[in-house]
């Protein structure tokens, strides 16, 4: 395995327990993982430019860990700027998302995952927990495998249909997304698992993923974190995604929806909660109990008026001691797939909506963009931070970038600055995946070109059409 020296770098912000930082740093690499890193005369000094086999000027540079996207679907990336912004949840799911999955082939898919994985890779993600495929796991593993980047993948998953199909709902995608009950779900889901869980020498892991909410049955919400904990994985679902959500949970079942799950003993380590906006206090001591992990995401939020800044209580619950990491969400709810953007608003919202200067800031949602969220994929033992024996996933920055220029401490220039347009080098397990403005495994104006004919007759076959598809539902009331 090669050995590279990265000397000379302006600034290193590991994110390790100590939330250390080196000026004139050092990163050495072997393989797929740091073997040393920190002042780079305490680096060199045992390994010496002459015992590597490559050394590399970091001069004008930055490195910090790679950023972990605690939630995205990869499979609607060719939905961008389809859907309108006056969408609430439950409207934008029915009415407009469904009819776009159900259009969705396999092919379709595999450009529109690796579409997704090159807009990630360029705004410094490394890593990944997709919401689950369309039709099948493996679709996303091997898209993302070829591109080079890590990630956990799933299907998608659910056993209640609604009895009357919404326009632009299919017969082929309801029988494929809605499966008779949980235990034929689970069945299936644990066959997902079993194929691709481990593939790409590891890079790729499978969970038992499901949808969540009403159209998922109690059985399959407990049955898929409990399946998940039999076979050493985790889960994934949308709960607690709205205001909307929450006030259709407690009309039906007289409870808002984490105390419901709660209730049936579906809480748990190995669970990560798709945007948790809807949360009571009382709810708060339920999910750290259960070291129950949360994937907040800012501009979708923002986007579908969800209530992250009016009922949110994402400060709480990391006081409490909830995980708690950023998800970008899909391109048709966030907009996009770039972290920096999740990173630079949960620095900043809450402050303005509490009127408080002290509530999360640059070093807690920078530790949430990356060593969190790798807690909350149960990753953390391997990337999150930059620390010798980890993996070498890791972003370096164009120092000389105007967003840089000038600047004195580097985490407020990250945060509070700086944007993916810095981004210089985005390295995985030892690999730079992105250099000198483009990725090395793809080749992007073709992908680019495929993407955009996709993307139009997916539009145009689920029928979406601003003046005639329904902003608001009632379905699942």
């Amino acid at each position: 395995m090669a050995t590279t020296l990265i000397r000379n770098l302006e600034f290193a912000l590991t994110v390790d327990a100590l939330d250390r930082e080196f000026r004139d740093a050092a990163i050495v690499v072997d393989g797929e993982r740091i073997v040393a890193l920190g002042p780079s005369a305490e680096v060199e000094a045992t390994h010496p430019p002459e015992s590597v086999d490559a050394v590399v000027d970091g001069r004008r540079r930055g490195v910090v860990p790679g950023f972990v996207d605690a939630h995205v679907h990869l499979s609607e990336t060719l939905s961008r700027a389809v859907f309108p912004d006056n969408l609430g949840t439950r409207a934008w799911v029915f009415h407009w998302a469904k009819p776009f999955y159900a259009h969705v082939g396999p092919e379709d898919e595999h450009v529109s995952v690796q579409l997704g994985v090159a807009e990630m890779l360029r705004s410094g993600t490394t890593c990944f927990l997709d919401m689950g495929s369309q039709h099948d796991a493996g679709i996303t593993a091997r898209a993302a495998a070829e591109v080079g980047i890590r990630g956990v993948v799933g299907r998608h998953a659910a056993d209640v249909a609604p009895d009357v199909l919404p326009a632009g709902w299919t017969d082929e995608m309801v029988e494929h997304h809605f499966f008779p009950n949980a235990d034929v779900a689970l069945d299936v889901l644990e066959q997902q698992v079993r194929d691709w869980n481990g593939y790409a020498d590891g890079r790729i892991r499978c969970w038992v993923n499901i949808e969540g909410k009403e159209p998922c049955s109690p059985e399959l919400h407990v049955g898929a974190r409990a399946l998940s904990e039999q076979l050493g994985v985790g889960t994934t679902y949308h709960l607690a995604s709205s205001i909307e959500e929450a006030r259709v949970s407690e009309r039906r079942h007289g409870r808002w929806p984490v105390t419901r799950i709660a209730e049936l003993d579906g809480l748990g380590p190995n669970l990560v909660i798709a945007h948790g906006v809807a949360v009571k206090d009382e709810e708060i001591p339920l999910l750290a109990r259960h070291d129950t992990k949360i994937a907040f995401c800012p501009s979708t939020s923002l986007k579908l008026a969800k209530g992250a800044t009016a009922i949110g209580r994402y400060p709480e619950m990391r006081d409490a001691g909830v995980t708690v990491g950023l998800g970008t969400d899909g391109v048709a709810a966030a907009g996009n797939l770039n972290l920096m953007r999740q990173l630079y608003l949960a620095a900043g919202l809450f402050k303005d909506a509490r009127l408080d200067e002290s509530q999360i800031g640059a070093r807690e949602a920078l530790r949430m963009a990356t060593i969190d969220g790798a807690r909350a994929l149960g990753w953390d033992d391997e990337i999150g931070s930059l620390e010798a024996g980890k993996r070498a996933d890791f972003v370096l920055f164009d120092l000389d970038h105007h967003e840089w220029t000038p600047y004195d401490d580097p985490l407020q220039a990250l945060v509070w600055s700086v944007s993916a347009a810095s981004v210089a080098e985005t390295w995985v397990d030892g690999q730079p995946l992105y250099r000198d403005g483009r990725i090395l495994t793809l080749d992007e104006p073709e992908l680019r070109t495929e993407a955009r004919g996709r993307g139009a007759e997916i539009v145009r076959r689920a029928g979406l059409d601003r003046s005639s598809t329904p902003v608001t539902t009632t379905l699942y009331d």
